[in-house]
């Protein structure tokens, strides 16, 4: 499974990133590194609890992630 971040700076300097492929899986970070690994924690707690549930088969947790280029408030 490959994912796409996509990061944003909010106007209070905050960053906000998003895996797109998994609706709902977004985070705040103070900073961009931060954003995009509390994304990928949750991205990965999202599809473990889907391969349980049996939404995804095993192979899903076969993960890469690709950071997008990020936007910045105000563009």
């Amino acid at each position: 499974m490959h994912l796409s971040i996509e990061l944003d700076r909010e106007d209070d300097g905050r960053w906000i990133a998003e895996a797109l492929e998994l609706p709902g899986v977004m985070t705040y970070g103070e900073t961009r590194e931060e954003a995009i690994s509390r994304t990928e924690k949750l991205a990965i707690e999202v599809i473990a609890d889907r391969i349980k549930h049996g939404e995804l088969p095993p192979s899903a947790l076969n993960v890469s992630f690709l950071v997008l280029s990020e936007q910045l408030a105000g563009d």
